[in-house]
């Protein structure tokens, strides 16, 4: 609403919200709190998980930050700003969703203690960049260079991304399955960079049997069963097609009319259809295959011909997998199967269909150079398969992020600890007023040891006051043994997490501090109420008809 010259102007629709000034800023911050709190309790190896029940009764439990927060269905427009953040973290690093959403969350308290401070929040902003800026040097010091051919390091980086997970009692045995899988489908680029691409890891899940009847496959394993019961079960050698086409009669694109006047005609017709199918069969038979993956539907007859020849075929398989199955054999999908001749062909050594927890799965292994693997992954129920699926997928993506960057640094709260400790010594350097969020800054990063203390039932100040004594002494990897309550050098002790995934929670717990923090106006419009159903008039026809029928 304005006045101009006495007169109400009406700018915003009639039912809109407006908050400005510190309404605003307390409302977003409050927020953001608040979703920060709600994953805060999960941090840790001692972290708790969360149920989550959506709207249709579909439960979730899991102590993954990112995955509570999408299930969460937050309508809050600040606090989906943090829950970006996770989904960023998850991507970029895969690990350290929860940690940067707690940090982001305890920036934005420590910033309120600054507005009531009367302090505009541009200066707190640009401290928070400095001190942002100042952590990345900060860890490029601490970073150490780890040789990416050593198992052992690699194991200790997947085991402390799996930690307070669920799958923890298998962590040695999952471990080695996402070393193994990372280390096949890691590509060396030009100039010797290593690229690993997780998407490659084909992740399949089954209930029944338990965590450690997980397995690796060296090639792909599909969810699909053989076609015919006429076809081999078993294949050596396989030589596979890969056809992205329809192995049915073609229908017309537009609506088309035949007409079959005479029995002969008739008798025709379906001997035309019938050689069409066993051609498409034998084009397959003469190109060497043996095993056939189609991305589309085949023709009962098509199978028939195809068992005849004894060559195996699976249908309808998704076009993910055949763009792995392409990597892992180094076969080419065809479109057109005119085209279809040897030099398309992929090679694996064995291809059977087996049981797996009651289904029946194709198994394309014995692949010579499988850029392309794939987990199956086992589990008592439907919701620790999942668990065990999210731990795998975080497992996979920190040791991808040492593979490719070489860099590691200590967890167990010891990097925030020191950042904590040099940021403070930093911000005395300082003269403006930006001293005083640069400090700020440096209390939130003691959050993460504060919180771990916390969710393992330890004296939260003892524990900092004793992590600080090391760090202030020297001990830069000095971090909190939550199992024993001792301050331990977390190095020794095989806490190390990748240098990216760190860097990647101050840079995105901090931006979207700041980015709360710019907001200083939020305006709301109402929701538009759509009419009952069966009301007449308005809506999408206008009324044409009673009881708010279309017209015709």
């Amino acid at each position: 609403m304005a006045a101009l010259g006495g007169i109400p102007v009406l700018i915003l629709r009639e039912g809109s919200e407006r908050m400005r000034g510190r309404d605003a800023q307390s409302a977003n911050i409050n927020a953001a709190k608040a979703v920060a709190s709600a994953v805060r309790t999960t941090l840790g190896p001692k972290g708790m998980d969360k149920m989550l029940v959506d709207s249709l009764g579909d439960v979730v439990i899991t102590n993954d930050g990112v995955t509570i927060l999408k299930e969460m269905e937050i309508e809050s427009p600040a606090a989906k700003m943090v829950v970006e953040v996770a989904k960023t973290v998850d991507e970029v690093a895969g690990d350290g969703t929860t940690t940067s959403v707690v940090l982001s969350g305890e920036l934005l308290k420590k910033a309120e203690e600054l507005l009531e401070q009367e302090l505009h929040p541009s200066v707190i902003t640009l401290g928070y960049r400095l001190a942002e800026k100042k952590s990345k040097e900060v860890l490029d010091e601490m970073a150490v260079s780890v040789d990416t051919s050593d198992d052992d390091i690699l194991k200790k980086v997947a085991k402390t991304a799996i930690t307070g997970k669920f799958a923890e009692t298998s962590r040695d045995f999952l471990a080695e399955i996402s070393v193994k899988a990372v280390k096949l489908i890691t590509e060396t680029e030009h100039g010797g960079k290593k690229k690993v691409d997780v998407d490659n890891v084909n992740v399949e899940k089954k209930t029944g049997g338990s965590v450690r009847e997980t397995l690796m496959v060296l090639g792909i394993a599909l969810d699909k069963e053989v076609v015919h019961p006429g076809m081999p079960r078993r294949i050596e050698d396989a030589k596979i097609a890969l056809i992205n086409a329809s192995l049915e009669v073609k229908k017309t694109e537009t609506s088309a009319e035949l007409k079959i006047t005479t029995s002969d005609q008739l008798k025709a017709f379906l001997d035309e259809e019938e050689r069409e199918m066993r051609e498409m069969a034998m084009r397959i038979k003469d190109s060497g295959a043996n095993v056939v993956i189609c991305q589309k539907g085949i023709d009962d007859l098509v199978q028939h011909y195809l068992a005849k020849e004894g060559i195996m075929a699976v249908r309808r398989a998704k076009k993910s997998d055949m763009e792995k199955l392409a990597k892992a054999t180094g076969g080419k999908v065809v479109t057109n199967l005119d085209e279809l001749n040897e030099s398309d062909l992929g090679h694996a050594g064995l291809v059977e269909e087996r049981k797996v927890g009651g289904d029946k799965m194709v198994f394309i292994e014995g692949c010579k150079n499988p850029h392309a693997v794939s987990i199956v992954v086992r589990g008592g129920t439907e919701h620790i398969v999942d668990e065990v699926e999210r731990a795998l997928h975080d497992m996979l993506m920190v040791v991808g992020c040492i593979v490719e960057d070489g860099k590691a640094i200590a967890g167990g709260g010891a990097v925030e600890t020191e950042l904590a400790l040099r940021l403070r010594e930093y911000g005395s350097t300082l003269k403006g007023r930006e001293q005083l969020a640069v400090e700020k800054f440096a209390e939130a990063m003691e959050i993460i040891p504060r919180t771990l203390a916390e969710n393992s039932g330890l004296d939260p100040i003892d524990m900092l006051v004793a992590l600080k004594a090391a760090h202030e002494h020297g001990e830069k990897t000095a971090g909190l043994d939550v199992y024993t309550g001792k301050i331990v050098d977390m190095w020794q002790q095989g806490v190390i997490e990748p240098l990216r995934t760190k860097k990647q929670v101050v840079e995105s717990a901090t931006e979207a501090a700041v980015m709360i923090l710019r907001i200083d106006d939020v305006i709301m419009s109402k929701r538009e109420s759509l009419p009952p159903p069966g009301a007449g008039g308005g809506g999408e026809y206008g009324g044409g008809m009673p009881g708010g029928m279309p017209p015709y």
